[in-house]
């Protein structure tokens, strides 16, 4: 059964192991790393990760100020 990855480069857990800086730079991105073939984890520069990190965030804000306007409240809070 194929499963679904969400990078554009693979690496071993055993490349992994062997150089993880090697692996990363040379990804220039985020990378998939595979045991046995299977997605294991995927190791993110700290850029990206920062920026998924304020995207959630912000996901997060306007959830909480779509359930405040529906509740009829302002966004800070108050009726």
């Amino acid at each position: 059964m194929s499963q679904r990855v969400f990078a554009d480069c693979s690496a071993s857990i055993a490349e992994f192991r062997a150089n993880p800086a090697r692996v990363v730079r040379e990804a220039e991105g985020p990378v998939v790393i595979l045991s046995r073939n299977k997605p294991t984890f995927y190791c993110v520069p700290a850029e990206d990760y920062e920026v998924m990190m304020r995207r959630l965030e912000n996901f997060e804000l306007a959830d909480i100020a779509r359930a405040r306007l529906s509740d009829g409240k302002t966004v800070d809070g108050r009726v």
